[in-house]
């Protein structure tokens, strides 16, 4: 999160000096003002990119019971329900606080887990929106999303309107748009590898939450397991009506791809049960 701060204030500083001090400001200003309204919006947005609906305790007695029972257990407001009609099997949790959070579960989930593997799911959903993961994400995106609006501008020549031009020719200098446009890209590359390492690491953190809510990491892990592999025999074209909120899924859209690279939202499924398993092991170790 630092880092990636850092990288912000490196944007908007670097503009402020090469393009005469307000343009940078102007873009910085937006850019922030863009990662607020994904962050108030999210859960309608990732609703929306979902298809899903909200659910009522009459609709989805079960799914509410559980839901009721570990938020009791986590001591933290109940959130929403929702719904997916998907057959790939998954589950994301987003909103702008634990008051305003949703959790939503789609149709293939619902008819591949046990139940004890489902609150193993839910609380890992659960632990996201305690953390408020969906607020620390937006705010690390800003410098991503402010350096890919500046490399935009830069491309299509929207600093020539303000006034940016070119250098001084007998200066040698490059064009103030190409200078502009080597930093954003510069910014926006090192900030996409931060972002994926703190996906990663929030999902880790998630799953390590949930287990201890649940006492039952193996649960977890063998959902993980199911999910994993239920999405890899899934048709690309309905894994595309999900690759919206992938990242936001409990396991990424993807059949069939790699994910132990530098660019993946997730942690392979290998570190995620090897931490699950050293968990199990921690909890089934006698006290005293």
């Amino acid at each position: 999160m630092f880092l990636l701060g850092a990288l912000f204030v490196a944007l908007v500083v670097g503009l402020a000096l090469a393009a005469g001090g307000t343009l940078g400001v102007i873009i910085g200003l937006v850019g922030i003002g863009f990662a607020v309204y994904q962050w108030a919006n999210s859960d309608k947005v990732a609703m929306r990119a979902m298809r899903a609906r909200e659910v009522t305790p009459e609709q989805a007695p079960e799914l509410h019971g559980m839901i009721d029972r570990l938020c009791a257990l986590a001591d933290m407001p109940k959130p929403r329900v929702g719904v997916a009609d998907t057959p790939v099997p998954n589950a994301f949790a987003t909103g702008r606080s634990p008051e305003r959070s949703v959790v939503c579960v789609t149709t293939g989930i619902l008819g591949m887990l046990t139940a004890e593997e489902m609150e193993g799911v839910l609380a890992h959903e659960l632990s996201h929106v305690a953390h408020r993961d969906v607020l620390v994400m937006t705010v690390a995106s800003s410098a991503g999303i402010a350096a890919g609006m500046l490399g935009q501008g830069a491309r299509f020549g929207a600093f020539g309107f303000f006034g940016g031009g070119r250098r001084d020719n007998n200066s040698g200098g490059l064009p103030i748009w190409v200078v502009v446009l080597l930093f954003s890209l510069l910014v926006y590359a090192v900030s996409f590898v931060l972002l994926r390492l703190l996906s990663r690491y929030r999902e880790l953190a998630a799953d390590r939450a949930g287990a201890y809510l649940t006492m039952r990491p193996d649960a977890l892990a063998s959902a993980l397991k199911k999910i994993t592999g239920g999405i890899n025999q899934i048709p690309q074209r309905d894994l595309r009506q999900v690759s919206a909120a992938s990242a936001l899924c409990i396991a990424p859209a993807i059949g069939g791809v790699s994910i132990k690279t530098l660019t993946a939202t997730h942690p392979s499924l290998e570190q995620r049960l090897d931490q699950l398993a050293r968990i199990q092991a921690e909890l089934s170790r006698p006290s005293g």
